[in-house]
């Protein structure tokens, strides 16, 4: 949903009139991809949901991007759906529609082979929020707020509710959920939504110091890792354990993990 977002002092560049909704900028091996509707607080319009997905697309099928990072400009970084959006339409076709659109972007972002980083400032609701849980990291400066606050216009979080759950313990989920309450981003860091919390000056060296570390592994591990990770979360726990050991095996016969494991055993650094 859209909301008004607070002044935050972590202001990247502001849209130009001929820029897309979505931006690409690369840097070194990682693909930076920011919302880019600073005046509506980067609410994903179907055009905004499009253009992730292709970026998405793209960079699946990148080997050279090692990583992802999703931000957004202006004072936000995402109010969720285009309410505006919504309401000039209102039909169970196509609400049925924008939210299977939505849906199938937040599942792409976990199945992409490279691990995607959520930078976040000034606020994330609903769907927002919603992006923020589906990335498999994220990092926020520390007066981010964030809400799933469907449930205060009597729309319930529903889809917001999937990546929330499986991020947060249910009862905190669940305070979310039904009160539409904001949370800082302290109280985020202890339920588990963020990795961490920085003051806002610090955000993108933080980002910058994860990245370094993410991208100093080898891109067979992260990729078999990450598809595994999601996978077996789904499973019961001996057919979690199969798949992994599966996974492993594989991973091992890697030349990567073969030259790591003999440059630990030499005690000296790995040649990747």
């Amino acid at each position: 949903m859209a909301a008004h977002a607070p002044a935050s002092s972590v202001r990247p560049p502001q849209q130009a009139t001929d820029e897309p909704v979505v931006v690409r900028e690369d840097r070194g091996p990682v693909a930076w991809l920011w919302l880019n509707r600073p005046r509506a607080y980067n609410a994903l319009s179907e055009a905004v949901l499009d253009g992730l997905q292709r970026e998405l697309d793209a960079i699946g099928a990148d080997p050279s991007v090692r990583a992802v990072v999703i931000g957004g400009r202006g004072a936000a970084f995402c109010a969720g759906h285009d309410l505006r959006e919504m309401r000039a339409e209102p039909s169970l076709d196509y609400y049925r529609h924008l939210f299977a659109q939505c849906s199938r972007t937040m599942v792409a972002i976990q199945r992409l082979p490279q691990p995607v980083i959520a930078r976040v400032h000034g606020i994330a609701t609903a769907a927002g929020c919603q992006l923020v849980a589906a990335c498999d990291l994220a990092v926020s400066a520390d007066d981010a707020r964030f809400a799933v606050s469907g449930v205060n216009l009597g729309l319930f979080c529903s889809t917001p509710s999937v990546a929330l759950s499986r991020n947060l313990s249910r009862k905190a989920a669940m305070r979310m959920l039904l009160t539409g309450e904001f949370v800082g981003a302290r109280e985020a860091v202890e339920q588990g939504l963020l990795n961490e919390a920085v003051p806002a000056e610090a955000l993108d060296a933080a980002i910058d110091a994860l990245l370094a570390k993410i991208v100093a592994k080898p891109r067979e591990a992260i990729a078999a890792g990450k598809g595994l990770f999601y996978r077996q979360l789904e499973m019961g726990t001996e057919a979690a354990y199969q798949l992994a050991g599966q996974t492993m095996a594989c991973n091992m016969m890697e030349g990567s993990a073969l030259e790591g494991v003999q440059a630990f055993l030499d005690k000296r650094p790995p040649n990747w």
